[in-house]
């Protein structure tokens, strides 16, 4: 099991046609992502690494189903393009896309929610179950299947977690980045919520970072509704007071949002924490020592 995506899913890649798209639709291709279909408004019928293009998504989901859109478009064109997968009746939508505007997201998350389609990212680096399908930026040689689900704010660090596990033998279930912006399609309670369904998934990781309040609510879900252990790290320890680091999301306002109030409210929700991508590994291999969990 896992969620979201499986050997099985359907791939259409819109903006397939740039350089961007062309490169990144071969790897996941390479990756065994079976993509279907490419979308460039004007390029229909041209061919981009052997997959067909249409003018539409709604050209596509005539001739046959789609299960899921990544979309690799210009920013400025991004809105129009979700509108386009969710309006197709696309139930799962992984926007890969960073520069987006904050009120285009707005839009775009209210449309999908309105329609109970699945909004990843924007800004997201994709999502991937081992060895079944990749949709994204990530780097598929990382992972091997097995029991731990990841959910991160980051992309590069979710990919040195992956990496840590895999070097300790310990596999993954799913992995995905919900995206570093201001505002995304699915936070981390959406997230918890289905690794915790999700029969394959025997523990939870979650990364996050300094700014907003994702991570404080995400405690206060897993105390209420995750049974499942989960180990966490927060990134972001050593950042100047006040001071936006990284990610356009990473911005502490007030006593919430800051480094030692999601350690806190983590640690009262009982998510053990780690500094350290190959320490917070380890207090996963821990656990699997101790027969709390397989390995893979």
């Amino acid at each position: 099991m896992s969620i979201l995506i499986d050997e099985n899913t359907s791939v259409v890649i819109q903006g397939i046609t740039g350089a961007f798209g062309s490169y990144h639709s071969q790897l996941m291709m390479d990756y065994g992502t079976r993509i279907i279909a490419g979308v460039t408004p004007g390029k229909g019928g041209a061919e981009v690494n052997g997959v067909p293009v249409f003018d539409s998504i709604a050209e596509v989901v005539e001739r046959r189903p789609v299960d899921a859109v990544a979309v690799l478009v210009p920013a400025p064109f991004v809105k129009d393009a979700v509108f386009e997968v969710i309006d197709a009746g696309v139930g799962l939508v992984v926007c890969l896309v960073e520069g987006v505007p904050v009120r285009d997201t707005m839009l775009m998350v209210a449309r999908a929610r309105e329609t109970g389609a699945v909004l990843i990212g924007p800004n997201s680096p994709g999502i991937v179950t081992p060895e079944k399908c990749l949709i994204g930026f990530m780097p598929g040689s990382i992972y091997v299947p097995g029991p731990v689900g990841v959910v991160s704010r980051s992309g590069t660090f979710s990919y040195q977690v992956a990496d840590s596990l895999t070097k300790l033998g310990v596999g993954q279930s799913t992995c995905l980045g919900i995206g570093g912006d201001p505002l995304s399609g699915v936070g981390f309670n959406d997230i918890l919520a289905r690794l915790e369904d999700d029969p394959q998934t025997e523990a939870i990781v979650l990364i996050g970072e300094i700014g907003r309040t994702a991570e404080e609510e995400a405690a206060e879900f897993i105390q209420e509704h995750v049974s499942k252990p989960v180990f966490g790290i927060i990134l972001g320890a050593t950042a100047p007071p006040g001071k936006q680091m990284g990610h356009a999301g990473a911005i502490i306002s007030g006593d919430r949002g800051t480094y030692q109030s999601k350690i806190d409210a983590l640690h009262r929700a009982g998510v053990r924490t780690a500094r350290t991508a190959d320490e917070l590994a380890s207090l996963v291999k821990q656990q699997v020592a101790a027969g709390l969990l397989r390995p893979d």
